[in-house]
């Protein structure tokens, strides 16, 4: 089977490659990868925004180009359009991944783009530059997502047709191991279609800042370069914010690199950005977000990974609203993956720094918890839990919160959003409330959904979407 994915990926690059080659005029589609928006290495708001444009091709010297002009205006401007990255595995034909900056743009403006190919336009869409600070934004939250289903189609669908200005999908972005093939055959097709249909997906990632950040099937403990040499394409295809706390190449935080020393010289080549890439944080209008991998080979205990967190946390206690974006749920209900609840050693920190809402997948559904104050078990605390360890604690919760009448927080709000698009798990405890734990307050696991989240300076209001486009919850917090 991994063969025939993997003849079937080269097929597709050496049909790229015929189309490179014909006349400008005569060619359909001179992409691997249709091109998609990033933020870059960009954390912080700015002025004159910017933003990175990115495609894929095939591995030969073309003439790219792209330009950009801001609404209302006339006049194109180009970018500078330069390989980001060569990709070249063991076992597939090699291609290139190109980035452009789209720089000097108004906080919150639209824009249009275009790619040229020898002089002559390729491609065009429109985008967004960042929003500032107040100014009502939205963004799309998922995670567990690109497994080719039914369901993650029309989830990308019904994102296109609620237009956020960002998305953020927290982990597991392609189903199962991470590797350049899931991404070409699972992600791009349907978050990057050229139409939107509920049966397809839509043209989400073209027109739409999107960020995301490590799952379990993205980044194992044990990434094996010789069985599965395109692994770790998280690496290779996002560009994002630089300013996490990984520096090392092994060690604590780090997957262990499994291979050749040439493998692991390919790999480290083409993918610089390894494993800083890993944990990061950025701002996006009214929000600071903090990115971080929850995978069992980070150590939670770890006083400079911890301070990491309070550090970031607390320089943007001026921000209104800090969230934070982690993989594996430290509050969750399912029988599912119940015991992969070892992040709790982190809600001391969250709580202290002032986070009100914490997302999450790996659990493939939907939850919302009460909000929670959570004092873990000290001795647990004190040492590395093991690989499968949920930390026990004294819980505190604020049943008072509905999110209509009374919508302050003591406490904070765990969601789980990993119904994205994978198989959903436990559907049969929807209807059963003595299943879930005293914590969880909303549990959906029948359908495949997203959340739809609002923000301004006073208040946050979220929603969860069900792939059929009906709301399945909605709460709002003020300050």
């Amino acid at each position: 089977m991994e063969r025939m994915i993997r003849r079937t990926f080269v097929l597709c690059l050496f049909a790229a490659l015929d189309a490179l080659l014909l006349p400008v005029g005569a060619q359909t589609n001179p992409f691997l990868t249709k091109p998609y928006l990033q933020l870059g290495d960009a954390p912080k708001p700015a002025a004159k925004e910017s933003l990175v444009l990115l495609w894929h091709a095939a591995d030969t010297d073309q003439a790219w180009g792209v330009e950009y002009k801001g609404e209302g205006q006339s006049k194109w401007v180009p970018a500078n359009a330069s390989t980001l990255r060569r990709v070249n595995v063991k076992g597939f034909e090699a291609h290139r991944v190109y980035q452009a900056t789209l720089s000097g743009l108004k906080p919150g403006g639209a824009f249009s783009y275009r790619v040229t190919l020898a002089g002559k336009p390729v491609f065009e869409d429109k985008g967004l530059a960042r929003k500032p600070a107040g100014v009502t934004s939205t963004f799309a939250v998922l995670g567990d997502i690109a497994q080719n289903s039914d369901g993650q189609k029309a989830v990308a669908f019904e994102i296109s047709k609620a237009k956020p200005d960002y998305v953020f999908m927290v982990g597991d972005v392609v189903y199962g191991r991470g590797l350049v093939t899931e991404y070409y055959q699972k992600f791009f097709p349907i978050y990057n279609a050229d139409q939107a249909a509920r049966n397809v997906g839509g043209p989400v990632l073209r027109s739409t800042l999107t960020v995301a950040n490590l799952g379990n099937h993205d980044s194992q403990p044990q990434v094996d370069l010789e069985k599965t040499p395109d692994g770790l394409a998280y690496f290779y295809y996002w560009s994002q914010p630089m300013n996490g706390p990984l520096t090392e190449k092994s060690g604590n935080g780090v997957p262990e690199l499994k291979g050749s020393s040439e493998q692991v010289a390919d790999f480290a080549r083409t993918a610089p950005n390894f494993p800083r890439m890993g944990m990061y944080s950025f701002d996006y209008g009214d929000v600071h977000w903090t990115m971080l991998d929850s995978n069992p080979y980070v150590d939670w205990t770890d006083p400079k990974l911890r301070e990491w967190v309070r550090n970031d946390l607390r320089a943007a206690k001026k921000m209104p609203w800090r969230f934070v974006g982690l993989h594996h749920p430290p509050f969750n209900s399912s029988k599912a993956h119940f015991n992969d609840q070892w992040m709790r050693l982190l809600s001391d920190i969250f709580e202290e720094e002032g986070v009100q809402v914490v997302f999450s997948g790996h659990v493939h559904n939907y939850q919302r918890s009460h909000p929670i104050r959570f004092k873990p078990n000290a001795e647990q605390a004190a040492k590395r839990p093991m690989i499968k360890g949920k930390i026990d604690g004294a819980f505190t919760l604020d049943k008072s919160f509905d999110g209509a009448k009374n919508t302050k927080p003591q406490g904070v709000i765990w969601l789980v959003t990993g119904a994205g698009g994978a198989g959903l798990y436990n559907p049969e405890q929807e209807t059963d409330p003595s299943s879930w734990q005293e914590f969880t307050v909303k549990f959906v696991s029948t359908i495949h959904s997203f959340t739809h989240v609002t923000v301004n300076p006073k208040s946050v209001q979220i929603k969860q979407i069900a792939a059929d486009g009906r709301e399945l919850d909605k709460f709002t917090i003020t300050q």
